[in-house]
């Protein structure tokens, strides 16, 4: 038969048992701080990483020599049918030529997120896929790295070709599209009008009111 606890056993007892709440408190607090402290170290890192990535695609998609300033730093934000977009104003001399943005338009798998470059016209001077999730042999030949499909846009304008012929070329458009994948290059399609069409809403801000 077990003793009853004494007095004093009931309050060691009680003593311990006060001492874990704060113990739990403190290992909260660690806990937090070891977080923001690793949120911190790893912040500056990617935020590198990610503008390394965004220098070499801006620079896939406008052509050498075409800009001389810093497009990463020369951004200006214009609204968009979706919301704000941010615009990487290409410059020459200190005058505007061109433009670089970003836009999106739901795929086979997805969100199919692209970069284009259009110049002071209205042009495309250059497309690349930014983020994919599209069928691997079939819908993703729309990356660069797959194939030169993407390629096709270069050069093109909201005149040239006329509205109704931008689209694929199962739709009555001037755009391949490929076997078993229609819905990933119509998305692309619809995604690099809609950034044609966005540039000429927006020019006079986006270049300043260049003429």
């Amino acid at each position: 038969m077990t003793a009853p606890e004494t007095p004093r056993g009931i309050a060691a007892i009680r003593e311990r048992l006060g001492y874990q709440p704060v113990l739990l408190a403190v290992a909260a607090l660690l806990a937090g701080a070891a977080l923001t402290w690793a949120h911190g170290a790893t912040k500056a890192p990617i935020a590198a990483a990610e503008a390394s990535d965004l220098r070499t695609t801006l620079a896939q998609v406008m052509p050498e020599g075409f800009a001389d300033n810093d497009l990463l730093a020369d951004v200006v934000e214009v609204d968009g049918a979706r919301g704000p977009v941010r615009v990487h104003v290409a410059r020459r001399a200190g005058a505007p030529v061109g433009a670089v943005f970003r836009m999106a338009e739901r795929g086979y798998a997805g969100e199919v997120a692209l970069l284009m470059a259009v110049d002071a016209d209205g042009r495309v001077l250059g497309v690349r896929v930014l983020k994919h999730a599209e069928t691997p042999g079939l819908g993703d030949k729309i990356d660069r790295a797959k194939s030169a499909w993407i390629d096709g846009f270069t050069g093109k304008s909201l005149a040239e070709p006329t509205p109704a012929q931008w689209a694929v070329k199962k739709d009555g458009g001037v755009f391949d599209a490929f076997a078993g994948a229609t819905i990933t290059p119509r998305a692309v399609v619809k995604a690099v009008r809609a950034g044609l069409e966005f540039f000429s809403a927006q020019r006079a801000e986006i270049l300043g009111g260049r003429s």
